[in-house]
Formats: C-alpha cells, sequence, structure tokens
C-alpha cells in the first residue's frame, strides 16, 4: 500500500474510452504511475455527457479497476474537460505603480495579474485556466519577475481558457456522485502537453495536438509558456462516419475498416486493391476499395489539421515552432498521420512520448492515455506548489470554487 498523501489520480472522460491513471510522487519528488484504468466510453458525444448515468457506470468501472492495480482506494481525482465551447485567448492586465520611487512591488504584481483575470465574459462562461505569460514594464517585453525593476506602468498577458458553466459542471457532478471529490478541472488539451513536452522543447516552441474520439485539441508553447489553446468538436468518431456514409457500409464495418486497414495518405495501396470479408455469421461483407478507404480518411484528417493550422497561421505562431508537432490520443496510431502532419504543417511531425514520469511501461508507451498521464503530472506540480508553502485548498477554491462546490 501506498501512502494516501502520495496518490494522485487523473480521470479523462473521454468519448470513446474512460481513464484513470494512478500516481505516485516519491521521497525524491519523482512520479511513477502505479496504476491504471479503463472502460469503454458509451455516453459520451463530442466529448461532453450526454448520458450521466452510464457515464456514471463506466467511470466506476475505471476506477475500480485501477484501484486494484494500484492496490490503492481512490478518494479524489483531478478531471479532465473538453469539448466544443471551451475557447483561449490571451488577455493583458495594466496597473500603474504609484509608489514614489516608481520600485515595483509584489503587490504591484499581484494587482496587475488580478486585472488580467478581470475578463469581460458572458454570464454563463467561467474560467477554467487563467495562465500567466510575460510581464511587460514601461513597454519592455519578456520580463519574468518585475519585482524590484523600477517602472511607471507594469503590465502581464494572461492566456485564459473559458467555457460554458453548465457544460463544465456536467463531469464533476458524475464524479462527485461517485462518492469521489475532484481536486481540480484541467483542459485535456493543457494535461496532454504537459505529459508530453519537455521545458526545452516548451522554450523552443511546439505544438501538441490530441487526436481523440470525439474532439481535437491543440496547444502551443513558445518561450516556455503557453500561447494558444483550443478544441475542434471533430475527431475519430467523424472519421468512421465519413467511411461509413462514403463507403455505403455500417457503422461497425468503418470503424473496423479504419482500425484494420486505414492510413493517413493515399499513395501506398496498388490501385484497384480491395477488402473483403465475413461477418460473425460466415456471411460475405461488402468488398471495399482500400483506395477509396484511404482517401476518405486522409481528406477528414488533412481537414482537421488544417483547420489547426488556419488557426495558428491568423494567431502569427506558425514561425515559433521550433520543435514541431506531437501528437497524441488515439488518432495518433493511424500510420503515416506523422506525415501528413508535416504535410499539411511544414514541419517536423512526431508521436509524443511522456517524458519524467516513470512507471507502467503500458501506460506510458500508449498516445491515448497522454491526457489522463498529464492530470496526474498536473496533480504533482500542485503538491509541490503546497509543500512549498501555498495553500493548496486555498487555491483551488481561488480557481474553481464555483465549480467544485457540492451539486
Amino acid at each position: 500500500m501506498f501512502d494516501p498523501s502520495s496518490i494522485i489520480v487523473g480521470l479523462e472522460i473521454g468519448t470513446s474510452k474512460i481513464c484513470a491513471v494512478v500516481g505516485e510522487v516519491n521521497a525524491t519528488g519523482a512520479l511513477n504511475i502505479v496504476g491504471l484504468g479503463q472502460s469503454r466510453s458509451r455516453g459520451v458525444r463530442k466529448g461532453e455527457i450526454a448520458n450521466p448515468s452510464t457515464v456514471a457506470d463506466d467511470v466506476r468501472t475505471a476506477i475500480v479497476e485501477a484501484e486494484k492495480m494500484a492496490d490503492v482506494e481512490i478518494r479524489s481525482v483531478f478531471l479532465g474537460v473538453t469539448g466544443g465551447h471551451l475557447r483561449g485567448f490571451t488577455n493583458r492586465g495594466v496597473h500603474p505603480v504609484v509608489s514614489a520611487d516608481r520600485e515595483i512591488s509584489q503587490d504591484d504584481v499581484e494587482d496587475v495579474i488580478r486585472n488580467a483575470k478581470a475578463i469581460n465574459l458572458p454570464a454563463e462562461n467561467y474560467v477554467v485556466h487563467a495562465i500567466r505569460q510575460h510581464f511587460l514594464v514601461d513597454g519592455q517585453d519578456g520580463v519574468m519577475d518585475p519585482v524590484g525593476m523600477l517602472g511607471a506602468r507594469v503590465e502581464v498577458d494572461m492566456h485564459v481558457i473559458h467555457g460554458v458553466f453548465n457544460r463544465l459542471q456536467n463531469p464533476i457532478r458524475v464524479v462527485k456522485g461517485l462518492h469521489l471529490e475532484v481536486d481540480a478541472i484541467v483542459f485535456n488539451g493543457l494535461a496532454s502537453s504537459l505529459a508530453l513536452l519537455t521545458n526545452e522543447q516548451k522554450e523552443l516552441g511546439a505544438l501538441v495536438i490530441d487526436l481523440g474520439g470525439g474532439t481535437t485539441e491543440y496547444v502551443v508553447y513558445s518561450g516556455g509558456i503557453v500561447k494558444h489553446a483550443g478544441v475542434l468538436a471533430v475527431g475519430g468518431d467523424h472519421v468512421s462516419n465519413d467511411i461509413a456514409y462514403g463507403l455505403k457500409v455500417p457503422l461497425s464495418r468503418a470503424e473496423e475498416l479504419k482500425v484494420k486497414h486505414g492510413c493517413a495518405l493515399t499513395g501506398l495501396v496498388e490501385k484497384g486493391e480491395s477488402i473483403s470479408g465475413q461477418d460473425e455469421h460466415g456471411i460475405p461483407l461488402k468488398t471495399v476499395n482500400l483506395e477509396h478507404l484511404r482517401r476518405i480518411m486522409a481528406l477528414r484528417l488533412e481537414e482537421t489539421f488544417e483547420l489547426v493550422e488556419a488557426e495558428l497561421s491568423k494567431a502569427g505562431l506558425l514561425d515559433y515552432l521550433r520543435a514541431g508537432v506531437f501528437l497524441c490520443g488515439g488518432g495518433a496510431r493511424i500510420p503515416e498521420i506523422q506525415k501528413l502532419a508535416e504535410r499539411v504543417f511544414q514541419l517536423p511531425a512526431q508521436n509524443g512520448s511522456t517524458n519524467s514520469i516513470s512507471g507502467l511501461k503500458s501506460a506510458l508507451d500508449q498516445p491515448e492515455f497522454a491526457t489522463a498521464i498529464g492530470l496526474v503530472k498536473y496533480g504533482s506540480f500542485q503538491q509541490k506548489r503546497r509543500s512549498a508553502g501555498f495553500s493548496f485548498t486555498q487555491t483551488l477554491r481561488e480557481t474553481f470554487g464555483g465549480l467544485l462546490r457540492k451539486p
């Protein structure tokens, strides 16, 4: 058995799977993955709860499996959230320095951060993350800590990720209904980037794309900080739907074709090559043209990447991605997906691998577990803040108080 205070659990309620990962922080502060539980997801659509009772059953299955593997009792989780309603943008806060000697104090820093968080959002929206970027002092950019500097005006950029309050509350209510506490909610794309990127890659500039079943999340780092984040309500399910419609086959058959014969590029097949087979009763299935199958997949995947590329191009961020593109999620398993990403973004692309984490190789090597592992890593950062003297409970209440109230 492990010390309960050293246990951190990440829970991802995805469109195609529900995954719970248990991590332990050892005496040296290193993170070790000790348990993994998963279940097929039956009540989630495009990353959001569509059938709470079914989702609750699936979450319970994943939690019990994780508890058995790790030999722990799970009492609370860091919960991943996603959905097409989530948005990210950068907001700048400004604060005049009023002291007689113009020296910037800690109070000035706290005031400018507070101003940057004072965002005029629709009444139904809620801030999930307000991530501090660089400070500016009298127009001087790239200041990491302005305390002690002289200036008349201090500014700070905050990247804000927000979503609709009630839609964020739905997964929290499901988890709380299972008598589990929610330590914090975390944007899935941010969690994936924490699992995959090293500090050097964040500094160089990197794009993380999480290709999930119902959504595609993306996060851009540059200069060591989050520059942009977003969600597309498009994922692997849409590829399967396209195949079913284009080839006129049942959805279950389309999913099987995608997994067994799919590819992100069309030029790797002989012209006229086809796929045939039988169902479980021995009845012959419709013969499918392999070239048509891969063309349908390639077009949908290319469109998904192009939507991300257009958004980053508009934000002027593509020239800052010197470390390239990192893919994760179930979609990262599609053959040749890296080459398609390289063609669209004109950057090197690779499947991301978890860093600075040890433990279950079966989890660490799988791209679809990146989000849940990243949730555990986020929790370990929060634990370090607590041990460094920050009030963990107070920080969570200030950040997530409205969301984490009892249902």
